[in-house]
Formats: structure tokens, C-alpha cells, sequence
């Protein structure tokens, strides 16, 4: 493979379907597609991270992972930050393992855009997605399927025997944690359902968020725990 002619693009995926798809083409349009990045909150489902492998092997691609600081299980983050802290503090848990994380791989690997795997048709906070955003960090965020409905999603899944989760064929519609994903039920016609059950204000887990905001608020009530 020859040196990447944007050093500086990486793609950060959670392997959902957008994400493969971009993937896929990427693979198939350029021998130096951008390397890829995967938050892994140590509370992925097993299936995920075994279709972590699958589309490693099948493309031949490298990934970097990133992970709480300082924590490489559940357990070291358990006694480290308490159990459960998903449930008592949600928006320190999602800065923890989620948005400290992104923030250190983008500053250790030199990162300066990124694309991502948000489409419009996800709704919520995505619906007025624009093809390209700059965030409050000065993150370059690239959302090439951004126009893409999900049955076009699915229709090229399947096109092209694209790997995904197959948490998918058990009757999950969207795949995080474990902990905060459930089957979607009957009538459930979002994209999303099973998503954050129970919490209809929450659709996303801080990484789209103002970074600075949520830094200052997960410092401050850790400084309290701390104390």
C-alpha cells in the first residue's frame, strides 16, 4: 500500500450498518482507505467485537481501539468509577468511556477530519445532519451517507454481503452497550428503538455533544466523588 494521500482522515466507526457500508466502499474505491478507530466502553456486546474480527479479516484492516483511560475490563473500570455508573451519573459514564477516549485517539494519531456513520434519516438530533460539520474542537466531521434512507442501507448490506452484527437478526435494531440495548418491540418503527430504553430525551451517546461541555461537567462531579 502507498503513504494515504490525507494523512490526517481516519474513519471512527461502532461497526453499525452505516459504518460497514462506508467501509465496504472505501475498500473498494482506493488502495489507502482511511484507518479506522473503535471506542471499545468494555461493555460491548460479545457479537460486536466478533464482528470487530470479521471486518478485520475480511478486509484486511487495521484498528486502532481506544479504551477508558487507565481501564482494559469492565472490572477495573467498576472499581475504579463504581458499578453501574451508566444508571447514577450517565453523563460522566458516556465522557468516560466514550468521548475521553475519541478525544485521545484524535490528539495521539494526529487526527484532524473524521468520517462517520450518521445519516438524516436516524432522526432526533440527526435529522438536520449536513454532509460535512466542524465541532467545537475544530473536528472535521465527514457524514458521506448522510442522504442515505435505511432500506438503501440494508439493500447494500446485502448487495454485497457486507459483514454486520448479528445481533441484527435477533431483533435488535441499533447495537451499543449492552447494557442500554434491547430487542426493539412490536411497533417500534424507529431506526434507533432499543436504544437508551425508557429515556425518550436521549439519542446520543456524547460523541456528537459539545466536547467541552461535557468535559467540564464529568470533571466537576468526579472532583466531588473524589474529594
Amino acid at each position: 500500500m502507498g503513504s494515504r494521500p490525507h494523512p490526517s482522515l481516519y474513519q471512527t466507526t461502532a461497526f453499525g450498518l452505516t459504518g460497514l457500508v462506508a467501509i465496504d466502499m472505501l475498500s473498494k474505491i482506493t488502495s489507502t482507505p482511511p484507518p479506522l478507530i473503535f471506542i471499545d466502553t468494555l461493555y460491548h456486546f460479545p457479537e460486536t467485537l466478533e464482528l470487530v474480527e470479521r471486518v478485520k479479516q475480511k478486509y484486511g484492516r487495521d484498528v486502532s481501539v481506544y479504551k477508558p483511560e487507565g481501564c482494559s475490563t469492565a472490572q477495573e473500570f467498576e472499581s475504579k468509577y463504581g458499578e453501574k455508573l451508566w444508571e447514577t451519573d450517565e453523563t460522566t459514564y458516556d465522557y468516560l468511556v466514550k468521548v475521553e477516549p475519541a478525544h485521545r485517539a484524535y490528539e495521539e494519531l494526529g487526527v484532524k477530519a473524521v468520517i462517520t456513520g450518521r445519516r438524516a434519516s436516524q432522526g432526533a438530533e440527526r435529522a438536520n445532519l449536513q454532509p460535512v460539520e466542524v465541532d467545537s474542537t475544530g473536528l472535521v466531521k465527514v457524514n458521506p451517507l448522510f442522504a442515505w434512507t435505511f432500506p438503501f442501507v440494508d439493500w447494500y448490506i446485502k448487495e454485497n454481503d457486507v459483514p454486520r452484527n448479528i445481533l441484527l437478526e435477533q431483533g435488535y435494531k441499533s447495537v451499543g452497550d449492552w447494557h442500554s440495548t434491547q430487542k426493539s418491540a412490536d411497533g417500534d418503527s424507529g431506526e434507533r428503538a432499543g436504544r437508551w430504553a425508557g429515556k425518550t430525551e436521549k439519542t446520543e451517546c456524547g460523541l456528537h455533544s459539545d466536547y467541552f461541555a461535557l468535559k467540564a461537567a464529568a470533571k466537576k462531579k468526579l472532583e466531588v466523588v473524589q474529594k
